[in-house]
């Protein structure tokens, strides 16, 4: 018996709840397969960055983002300035902020990759109108808000 067998016969929100937990290694395989520098969530740090125009984020504002731990960021921020795509520095108005910075070395990796990623994500919404990505963001949103709240946050 096929997979794809064993979950066409399940309720199907235990089957979406098993296909989240298959997409996302499916996902992060892919991406870290796509990248020669970086991992995928490495990439996902870096691409939540780009939220923050106007200021440099912290690790906190990151981890919030990323709906992952503090902790866990740190770790990835570590990796990232050791190669020397990030810098961490001290915010100049309040000494107990870190605030993350990308490097002239990180911009350029991202300029190679910028064609890639279109055709990557391209491949991966084929034959996906824009209005079932817009259901689909509009569930997701409101499963993710439903988290947060079984956590005790505050949405």
């Amino acid at each position: 018996m096929t997979a794809q067998t064993v979950v066409s016969q399940m309720e199907k929100k235990h089957a979406l709840f098993g296909l989240f937990f298959a997409f996302h290694n499916r996902l992060q395989a892919a991406g870290d397969s796509f990248y020669e520098e970086i991992t995928c969530k490495q990439f996902f740090l870096l691409a939540c960055m780009n939220l923050y125009p106007d200021e440099a984020p912290t690790a906190n504002e990151l981890a919030g983002i990323m709906g992952c731990s503090r902790q866990n960021v740190k770790e990835i921020l570590s990796s990232l300035e050791r190669k020397g795509f990030i810098r961490i520095l001290k915010d100049e108005k309040d000494r107990r902020k870190q605030r993350i910075y990308l490097t002239e070395k990180m911009l350029q990796v991202a300029g190679r990759y910028h064609e890639k990623e279109t055709v990557f994500l391209e491949q991966l919404y084929e034959g996906v109108r824009e209005e079932e990505v817009a259901q689909v963001y509009r569930i997701l949103s409101h499963m993710e808000n439903n988290l947060k709240k079984i956590q005790g946050g505050t949405e």
